[in-house]
Parts: C-alpha cells; sequence; structure tokens
C-alpha cells in the first residue's frame, strides 16, 4: 500500500462541507444522489439507433434537464488513446466540456476528469485554472483525479507508464501543494519530491469560494482508497462483483464500509457514487426486450469485433486499473455488457427496488448511463423520478 504524506488534514484548509451554504453541502441533504455519467465520446457498444451523440451540445442540454430536475452531479470519463483507439472518431475534452456547462446551468455540481500526471500538470497552472472555474460555477466546480491506468496513454505523453501505488503518491503530492495554493495567506515555494516540478514564490488569487473545490476520484485499490480518504469528498467505485446487480448488491457492503472507515481514520467523512446504466420500460417484459435489443446489436456479436477492426476504448490496450477485476471473476453473476458499472434492468418500480438495494449497501448517490440519454431520461423523469421520491430516497 502507498505510504502517503502526513496523513492528519490540514488544518489551515477548509473543504466544502465546512460551509453550510456551499453547493456539495446543499446537495448532501438529499438521501440519494443523483448525477449523470456522460458520453462525451462516440460511444458504440451497440448499433441499435440511439439518439446519444458525444457532441457538446447534445450533451449541454442533457446537463441542462438534470440540473432542471434536481441532480447533483455530471461529469464523464477522458481518455487519450491512438487513431482507432475510440469506438467512433470524435471524443471531448471532459476539463473544458464540463467547465464550459457552467455558464448554462444553476445548481448541478460540474465535475472536470484530468489526467493529473499526463504533462504532468504544474500545480500553479491546476490551482489557477480552478480557482477560476470555481468563481464561475459559483463553487459548483470540481475535478474527477485520474492517474493514468494504460500504458499508451502515458506513452502518448512521451513517459513510461508509472508504477501503480506511485502514482497515487505523485497526486498526493500534488493535491498537498494545491491545498496549499487555494488556502495560503502568503507566497509559497516548494520542491517536489517525486513530481519534477517546483514552486518559488507562488501565489493565485482568488481564493476558491468554499475553501476548495470538489475532489474526486474513481478507485478500487488500496492506495486508491488511501488517496481517497485523505483528499476526496465524493469516491467514484465499482462493483467488486461485477456488472450484474445481484452480484453488485451482495459484494458492496464490505468494500465501501473499508472506504468509509478508511476515510474516518484519516479524520474525514466520504461519500460513495456507483455508475448504473438504466435499461426501463413499462413492464419487466418490455425492459428485458429493450436491453436484448441492445445486446444483440453488439458489433462482436454481428461479426468481427471492434478489436479486430482496431477499434474500441476497451480493445485490450494493457492496463493495471483494480477497478474492473471483478467482471473477470467466474463466481459473480456478469451482466450483459450495456454499458455502466453495474446493469438495472426492469420496470419502474423493479428498478426503484434495487436503486434502494444499492442504497442499503452504503451507496450515496448514483452516476446514471442511459444507452438514449434522450428518450430514455423521459422514462426515468416520467416513471422512476416520482418513485424516488415515494420511497424517501428524494426529498
Amino acid at each position: 500500500m502507498t505510504a502517503l504524506a502526513d496523513p492528519r488534514p490540514n488544518l489551515a484548509l477548509r473543504r466544502q462541507t465546512d460551509f453550510a451554504d456551499s453547493p456539495l453541502s446543499r446537495s448532501l441533504k438529499q438521501p440519494l444522489l443523483l448525477g449523470l455519467f456522460l458520453n462525451l465520446q462516440d460511444i458504440r457498444f451497440s448499433d441499435l439507433p440511439t439518439s446519444s451523440t458525444w457532441t457538446f451540445d447534445y450533451n449541454a442540454e442533457v446537463v441542462k434537464r438534470a440540473d432542471a430536475l434536481g441532480f447533483e452531479v455530471a461529469f464523464s470519463r477522458t481518455q487519450w488513446l491512438p487513431k482507432g483507439g475510440y469506438d467512433g472518431d470524435a471524443s471531448l475534452d471532459a476539463f473544458v466540456a464540463l467547465g464550459a456547462m457552467a455558464a448554462v446551468t444553476q445548481n448541478i455540481l460540474l465535475i472536470s476528469t484530468i489526467h493529473v500526471l499526463y504533462g504532468p500538470w504544474h500545480p500553479l497552472h491546476l490551482a489557477k485554472l480552478g480557482a477560476t472555474l470555481d468563481h464561475i460555477s459559483k463553487g459548483r466546480w470540481g475535478i474527477n483525479i485520474v492517474t493514468g491506468h494504460r500504458a499508451v496513454e502515458h506513452e502518448m505523453f512521451g513517459w513510461q507508464r508509472i508504477e501503480h501505488d506511485k502514482r497515487y503518491e505523485m497526486a498526493d503530492e500534488l493535491f498537498d501543494v494545491l491545498h496549499r495554493l487555494w488556502s495560503e495567506d502568503d507566497n509559497y515555494s516548494y520542491e517536489g519530491r517525486l513530481n519534477p516540478w517546483r514552486l518559488n514564490n507562488a501565489w493565485i488569487t482568488p481564493k476558491p469560494l468554499y475553501g476548495r473545490p470538489i475532489i474526486v476520484n474513481a478507485t478500487g485499490s488500496p492506495a486508491g482508497i488511501d488517496f481517497a480518504a485523505k483528499h476526496s469528498d465524493l469516491v467514484f467505485i465499482t462493483s467488486p462483483g461485477g456488472s450484474h446487480i445481484d452480484s453488485a448488491i451482495e459484494t458492496l457492503p464490505p468494500h465501501i464500509a473499508a472506504i468509509k472507515a478508511r476515510a474516518r481514520a484519516f479524520g474525514r467523512e466520504v461519500r460513495t457514487l456507483i455508475n448504473p446504466i438504466i435499461v426501463s420500460r413499462d413492464t419487466e417484459a418490455e425492459a428485458l426486450d429493450y436491453a436484448q435489443a441492445i445486446y444483440r446489436n453488439k458489433p462482436d456479436l454481428k461479426g468481427p469485433t471492434f478489436a479486430a477492426h482496431g477499434k474500441g476504448s476497451n480493445q485490450g490496450y494493457d492496463s493495471d486499473a483494480h477497478a474492473w477485476r471483478g467482471r473477470a471473476d467466474s463466481a459473480h453473476k456478469q451482466g450483459l455488457g450495456l454499458g455502466g458499472n453495474i446493469e438495472i434492468i426492469g420496470s419502474p418500480e423493479q428498478v426503484v427496488d434495487k436503486i434502494a438495494a444499492l442504497h442499503a449497501t452504503g451507496i450515496d448517490g448514483l452516476q446514471i448511463n442511459f444507452y438514449d440519454f434522450r428518450t430514455d431520461f423521459d422514462h426515468f423523469e416520467e416513471k422512476i423520478l416520482p418513485l424516488l421520491k415515494q420511497r424517501g430516497l428524494r426529498l
């Protein structure tokens, strides 16, 4: 396990949860957070027709709708892959795209995914950009921290992949420095121990409105959990049991309990988010038909696989990620590969039952994925959201 720098909280650093009126504190009043996990890249894991697209205008409209419905969070993946590595031909940068959505939304938290070690980023750049987006969004912007699990992505930036646990040590140093820049009242100097940068009389102003921007990271490893326990407000987790809802519900409780216990050991509290794809229609039979239609139209079932064409973001690039290992465990039920970390399929009532069961495992929020972000969101708004309120999962 990684040995992070001084685990004691920085008492000079205030987080959004220290402010009762901060956007994050207001969001955490909900029994179950709702968010969207956007597709800012041209994902084509099925040829079944869909309105979903990678374009900024489409995704901004989806986020505006979620904002109007009271959703709390929006973010998306970012990947750095060679030509042919994506399913389709386009992939927007989540850092820029989510930051830009601050101008067209009012309340929703906008989390920009950033591979913080690629480049690498200098903490002064991140501190200044983060404080600027924090002010533009009035405290609604945050960082989803990615350290990079694919060798090919590090190589694109001219580096060899860094060993797994060391990546978190480097990110820990970076965010210790960022926290100083966001909170220091005087110039700050620092010589990087693990990172190839230094600061001399560094200073940024204005400071973020609520101590510092919201911090999120996705993790499943002990090193990543340690990092999240020390730094993150929201932890984006995966099911240790793979994508089938039954296996997820069975394996999540000890995993979540361990994450929250580790955060308490650092003197902190964290909230957990998970990413389901929701496939629902008015009846169970209709929902299963829809799920099977998505599945039957997967290109690898109809002919040569994406990998054979050199296409697809999961085509087999070397990865040392821990989070997805449950999908390789034959002891667990596995889903249909419809997208998302877990699959929730059924009638509105069945979907709400499964969401309630996930909440009972310790899950604090959902980052929802839809196969069709327009028509499936219609169904969610009209049929599922009212039931969540009736069950006390939403205020």
